[in-house]
């Protein structure tokens, strides 16, 4: 019954959005509040839990949504964001540019929160697309699905870090083989998977004129002349500087542990993401300034503007994510997954990607599916850092409307469901299984491959 609750609920909410085109912030509310019913859930539970789906999630992002977008918006005033954009152009070249923004997303989720970098770099995407000509979709899945990878894979983002103690894993290992799982992921999921589909999820890509490398760089020397912009250096300067005081909190800490207390906290501080990017902020509205065309007040108001419907639709899918945990769907699949008779690598990755799905987050889906499998992993004489792996690789894939990262992705990039459906949730479910058959081919040279026993 729980599971055709879950189905039934996503079907209708799918049908609500793109057949009859209810905006997503009512239609999810509305089958939150209908699969609650259907579930048993007492009627005074349903709208605490809607409330605080939504405060929980706001309470994680909100403050890095509403200061990404002014960033952004700063960024993309200036002229910044197109800067960087000649710049990246100018080093890896037109058909290479889905390809740095596929590692780009990778390497910056490591220190950074999935949502807080795709709203941060998605600018830079969209002024590769109307440099290149080549679709605005292609650099949306590379770079959505390179942040997804390394938030779930990569440690020290503490999805996998968690995942590494529970399964008791050595952490040298584990990174290492992480990154060998990861590359393939990306590659896959992010790059090929958006070249072969792309031209037949959006047609009118096929009409599209890709530029040549000759006409950018001559583009680009005309506007070297136009000092009434940011350089590409400054704007890169400006995206990275949130991006390394949170690095900086993560491994200074990490370092320095509890032997100085106030070095500690003090990087603790400025490495939150709230304050990283408040920091990063401030010094934009310093630095930018002078090349902005319109006054400060008007910028903020329009990007105050954008974040409205982003802070609805996001917490509401916070909401129906909070519905279907309340209802004990989650608590039902690791039941019956639990209770099957199969290979712990497999039933590791199939749990968590099962869990992913039911719930939306992929760290809970990390933490509680390591947790689950974790008494088993010395019974059965499996790997350790294998099994911990087969976990993450569970967790990349399946983001579905109870996921805020898929509201995020939606709203930030413009696509509606369906597309976010086709280019994001179908991308991250061949990265995740992508990644798992590189950890299945690990397996079988277990015996001779250091480090995995």
């Amino acid at each position: 019954m729980l599971l055709a609750v879950f189905l039934v609920g996503i079907a209708l909410l799918m049908l609500l959005i793109i057949k009859f085109k209810v905006n997503p912030f009512l239609a999810l509310i509305g089958v939150a509040v209908v699969m609650g019913l259907a579930t048993g859930l007492p009627l005074n539970e349903i709208p605490t839990n809607i409330a605080a789906g939504f405060g929980s999630t706001m309470e994680s992002i909100g403050i890095v949504i509403a200061l990404g977008i002014i960033l952004g918006q700063l960024l993309y005033e200036t002229g910044g964001t197109e800067e960087i954009a000649n710049l990246v152009l100018s080093k890896v070249g037109i058909k290479n540019s889905p390809l740095a923004m596929n590692i780009t997303g990778l390497i910056v989720a490591i220190p950074v929160f999935f949502d807080a970098a795709f709203v941060i770099l998605v600018s830079i995407a969209k002024q590769l697309s109307e440099k290149t000509g080549i679709h605005f979709a292609r650099f949306v899945t590379a770079l959505g699905v390179g942040l997804i990878v390394g938030h779930c894979l990569v440690i020290p983002t503490p999805g996998p870090l968690a995942v590494a103690g529970n399964v008791n894993a050595p952490i040298g290992p584990f990174i290492f083989y992480s990154l060998v799982v990861s590359i393939p992921a990306c590659l896959v999921g992010g790059v090929l998977y958006s070249k072969l589909t792309v031209p037949k999820f959006f047609p009118e890509s096929k009409n599209a004129v890709i530029r040549t490398q000759d006409d950018i760089l001559k583009d680009m020397a005309m506007e070297a002349k136009d000092d009434s912009r940011p350089s590409g250096g400054l704007a890169i300067f400006l995206i990275f500087l949130p991006i390394l005081l949170i690095l900086a909190g993560t491994v200074v800490t990490t370092i320095v542990g509890s032997d100085n207390a106030a070095v500690n906290t003090f990087f603790a501080f400025i490495g939150d993401k709230n304050i990283a990017l408040f920091i990063g902020v401030i010094v934009a509205m310093i630095l930018l300034k002078k090349y902005l065309k319109r006054p400060m007040d008007d910028v903020l108001s329009e990007a105050a503007g954008q974040a409205g419907m982003v802070f609805l639709i996001t917490g509401a899918g916070g909401s129906f994510g909070q519905i279907i945990n309340a209802s004990g769907i989650g608590d039902y699949l690791v039941g019956v997954m639990g209770d099957l008779n199969m290979p712990l690598i497999l039933l590791a990755f199939l749990l968590s990607q099962i869990l992913r799905a039911a719930q939306g987050s992929a760290t809970v889906a990390l933490v509680t599916t390591s947790s689950i499998v974790a008494p088993t992993i010395a019974a059965v004489g499996a790997s350790p850092v294998l099994v911990g792996l087969a976990v993450c690789c569970g967790s990349v894939g399946l983001s579905l409307p109870n996921d805020s990262g898929f509201w995020v992705i939606n709203r930030f990039s413009g696509f509606s469901f369906s597309d976010t459906m086709k280019i994001w949730t179908v991308g991250g479910l061949i990265a995740g299984i992508t990644g798992f058959i590189t950890v299945l081919v690990l397996s079988l040279f277990s015996g001779v491959l250091p480090g995995l026993y």
